[in-house]
């Protein structure tokens, strides 16, 4: 993830390194202690958070988070919303090709699907759906997002769209750029959200 990970709370600073190491290492070449080292932590303060390493997949939720924080705080507030909304599809999953391993991204996919605990990729808590909520709310009021349907309607459509992405890149292997695939279909996808 290559940010420095000094000023966060320590649990966010465990999965920032771990992340990262994963990016550089691959996730069995990471060790536990290799995750400790990095995030300037201890091993008490690991094994609070985590039982094992294993449970650091479903916090890839938080890495997504913070970067969509990032991009929210870099994009023109005056873009077209329905326009924005394609913006951060496309930066999003340009991030993902580039510094999360497919095969974590299988995995993750993977015991999403399985699990019988919380689905952190549905969380609607998270900051990606209140940013993608308040852009489709902007959208509807600017009268740059059809009205038709409801905000959390379309929140819900966005969303699945992104994930069908992501899963066929994964089904495929990475055959082709995520981004750039993403670039050309997602506008397709959500073409009957946009106000004429």
């Amino acid at each position: 993830m290559g940010k420095s990970v000094e000023n966060k709370g320590v649990k966010n600073r465990i999965v920032s390194a771990a992340w990262q190491l994963f990016h550089e290492r691959g996730y069995n070449g990471t060790t536990v202690d290799d995750i400790i080292e990095l995030s300037e932590t201890s091993k008490g303060s690991f094994y609070y958070y985590f039982n094992t390493k294993d449970e650091l997949l479903n916090t890839l939720s938080l890495i997504l988070d913070d970067y969509y924080e990032e991009l929210d705080s870099t994009m023109d507030p005056e873009m077209n919303s329905f326009d924005k909304l394609l913006y951060l599809n496309y930066k999003m999953h340009e991030m993902m090709e580039d510094r999360i391993s497919i095969d974590l991204l299988a995995s993750l996919y993977s015991t999403q699907l399985v699990s019988q605990g919380q689905r952190n990729l549905l969380d609607h808590n998270r900051n990606y759906y209140k940013l993608i909520t308040r852009i489709v709310e902007e959208g509807q009021k600017r009268g740059e997002i059809q009205a038709d349907l409801s905000v959390s309607e379309i929140t819900g459509y966005y969303s699945m769209c992104e994930r069908a992405l992501v899963t066929d890149w994964c089904l495929n292997r990475g055959s082709y750029s995520l981004g750039e695939y993403s670039r050309k279909c997602m506008p397709i996808m959500l073409e009957h959200f946009k106000a004429n």
